[in-house]
């Protein structure tokens, strides 16, 4: 099965912050949802460009895009830059 990748945006100086703050919220809804969901974290990308992702099975991509409303999303396929639940 294929793993996509949920990606937050977020730029400009407090990008960083900002960011690790979003990773909190969504352990907190993985929590609250008690979905299967392993893998979330952030990537500092430039000084000026943070993201902040969580990784699911594709076939449970849907409700948690029109849940969450990520900016963007991609197949995962490093296993860089992540945390554990």
């Amino acid at each position: 099965m294929r793993r996509l990748k949920l990606i937050w945006d977020f730029y400009g100086p407090n990008a960083s912050h900002i960011a690790k703050h979003h990773e909190i919220h969504l352990k907190e809804y993985i929590q609250l949802e008690k979905l299967d969901i392993q893998i979330t974290g952030f990537e500092n990308l430039t000084n000026n460009h943070t993201i902040a992702f969580l990784v699911v099975d594709e076939n449970k991509m849907k409700p948690l895009r029109d849940a969450l409303k990520p900016h963007r999303g991609q197949l995962y396929t490093k296993q860089q830059h992540e945390s554990k639940i």
